[in-house]
């Protein structure tokens, strides 16, 4: 998963508006994007175990 949002910032930054954007904001951006997603996840795992 990290990997998918690795690849998808790399291409908006290469091809999107982010382009435009500066990297501090892309950077925490990303990062709020990335904890998002690891609370996303570690929701449903423990959600399938019970």
């Amino acid at each position: 998963m990290l990997f998918l949002v690795a690849a998808l910032l790399l291409l908006g930054v290469l091809l999107g508006t982010v382009a435009h954007a500066p990297l501090a904001f892309t950077a925490v951006a990303a990062a709020v994007i990335a904890v998002w997603l690891g609370v996303f996840a570690a929701r449903e795992r423990r959600a399938r175990r019970n």
